[in-house]
């Protein structure tokens, strides 16, 4: 199946992208696997137009609703491979998802940047009642708590950090990894590394609190009690940066490296979203979205006059 453009990823930005190229005209194509970061996000209170709020997943359901009466083709599988079947000046790319080739000249990555979940009994559990992926988004809730944050790179030392900055108590916990790069990030800032404890112990299970509502802390490996409010997820991401490798393209860490127009280093990719590092938030995705759609646009659009 062809299309003037396939959009990788249902979120905030993939989605924004979309409707801007159905807008202008484009065979437009968005593929999704199911899975989103934004339906983990329990309640979203700081985006504009919704005084009261709304869910993660409301949000995330609105989006591909509002796609699909554009006439947006919104295919849910997952996406295995990517690669160039044609060369520049008029790249061809194929995907490969749930069994089936598609062929668009334009690529837009909005896969976000998927977080890796530990196998620690009890995560899936409180996703939402105290274990977050985003310590920007819900840090705010645990002002004056304790928190603990599950990760040993740089990552989990950003999340700490900002972290550090609300809680009464921050603990990185490497679940019995190396803690040597963390150490390394948190001595940049040595004023809020004095704030924050390492734990390189192996974590075996999240328990939940007294009345048995949301997280109450965790046991480790060796069977001592850890108590927590929160426990933020911080493992990295290896979605964006996979296909980032698989097409050449430069990344910044595990972000995608792209110009003002999202563009990346290769001919007809762009890439939006949390996939491209920075502000986690749906804000952001929004508009880079709006970018990386315009900017395909117009590339499209520039390679038909030159047909």
């Amino acid at each position: 199946m062809n299309f003037d453009i396939i959009i990788i990823g249902a979120g905030p930005a993939g989605i924004s992208a979309a409707l801007y190229g159905k807008r202008a005209n484009l065979n437009v194509a968005v593929i999704y696997s199911g899975e989103s970061q934004l339906e983990k996000a329990h309640k979203i209170d700081n985006y504009y137009g919704f005084p009261e709020g709304i869910t993660g997943p409301d949000l995330y359901a609105n989006g591909i609703t509002q796609a699909k009466n554009l006439g947006i083709e919104v295919i849910q599988a997952e996406v295995t491979h990517i690669e160039m079947i044609a060369p520049p000046p008029k790249a061809q790319y194929s995907v490969k998802a749930g069994g089936i080739e598609y062929s668009a000249p334009s690529v837009i990555l909005a896969t976000g940047n998927k977080k890796l979940r530990p196998p620690i009994e009890g995560i899936v559990d409180f996703e939402g009642k105290g274990v977050s992926y985003c310590a920007i988004c819900d840090g705010f809730f645990y002002r004056k708590k304790t928190v603990a944050v599950i990760g040993n790179g740089t990552f989990a030392a950003e999340e700490a950090s900002h972290l550090a900055h609300l809680a009464d108590s921050v603990t990185i916990l490497t679940d019995g990894k190396d803690d040597v790069e963390v150490r390394k990030e948190l001595e940049k800032t040595p004023e809020l590394a004095a704030k924050i404890k390492i734990d390189s112990r192996k974590v075996s299970k999240i328990i939940p609190n007294a009345e048995n509502t949301k997280v109450g802390g965790l046991i480790f490996a060796d069977g001592e009690n850890l108590t927590a409010d929160g426990i933020f997820v911080a493992l990295g991401s290896a979605g964006a940066a996979d296909f980032a490798k698989k097409l050449g393209l430069m990344l910044n860490g595990d972000s995608i490296a792209t110009n003002e127009k999202m563009a990346t280093n290769a001919p007809g990719i762009f890439s939006c979203g949390n996939a491209n590092g920075g502000l986690l938030q749906v804000c952001k995705a929004v508009y880079e979205g709006g970018v990386a759609g315009l900017s395909a646009v117009d590339y499209i659009r520039n390679l038909k006059k030159g047909a």
